[in-house]
């Protein structure tokens, strides 16, 4: 296992392997995330992103090997037990509830403090509208009738709600006009900064090495290459595949 120095581990990975059937998403890999880190997870489509978050919140069915979070095996936890020890999924395609207000979705981000710390709710709700003003003023306004950017804000905000200690987030960039892109890195990074651990799976490669304090290329279901977000981005193979350079 690569032991990264100067911060504590807070997730770690070995010998993952993930199969749909017959097919084999992931073919044992070995991933480590420093708590208050951005790690990257980059490649092609189907090299394997999605599966290891899916993996990691225990919605992908795991065949081999171990996954611990602050030391303690998770491997055999169920979803909702990985939600309760503080890991949060930003899924792909933001998968709101189009049918609920925007009040409503970060209500249902906050669960786990609604039925004993509703005044705790209510401070996250009142954090995540000042760092998204559009929500405060969409707050009525039904999810599915907010542009893409609004919903990808919805979404973070959703997952924040629960005040994770590890944030997965799957293609965040997505579908996004690049002004909206900009405003979305520039609230991981501030996340970051806020001492948050983030594992960022992102089909925009510059995006993601950029941000990355360490990052990590799957290939067809394997760990292909490893190093930090900045060494990875000047690597003439990263270059080629994935900077068009």
């Amino acid at each position: 296992m690569l032991s990264l120095t100067g911060l504590q581990s807070m997730l770690s990975i070995e010998g993952l392997k993930v199969s749909y059937g017959h097919v084999e998403a992931l073919k044992g890999i070995d991933l480590e995330v420093r708590q208050g880190n951005i790690t990257a997870i980059i490649g092609s489509n189907g090299a394997g992103k999605t599966s290891t978050l899916m993996a990691i919140s225990r919605l992908a069915p795991i065949t081999a090997g171990d996954i611990r979070f602050e030391g303690q095996s998770i491997t055999r936890c169920r979803p909702h037990d990985i939600t309760r020890l503080g890991i949060t999924q930003i899924l792909e395609g933001r998968q709101l509830f189009a049918d609920q207000t925007v009040e409503d979705n970060l209500l249902l981000g906050g669960y786990t403090h609604l039925l004993r710390h509703r005044s705790r709710v209510a401070a996250l709700m009142e954090r995540e509208m000042a760092r998204f003003p559009i929500l405060r003023e969409r707050r009525a306004q039904l999810a599915g009738t907010l542009s893409g950017g609004e919903q990808q804000m919805l979404a973070i905000a959703r997952g924040l709600m629960s005040e994770p200690r590890l944030i997965l987030m799957d293609e965040p960039s997505m579908g996004l006009a690049p002004l909206i892109v900009k405003e979305i890195v520039s609230t991981i990074r501030a996340l970051r900064d806020e001492g948050a651990t983030i594992v960022l799976v992102e089909q925009m490669a510059a995006v993601a090495l950029r941000l990355a304090d360490y990052a990590y290329v799957l290939e067809n279901g394997r760990v292909k290459l490893s190093g930090t977000g900045r060494d990875l981005a000047r690597t003439p193979e990263v270059r080629r595949a994935y900077l068009g350079g």
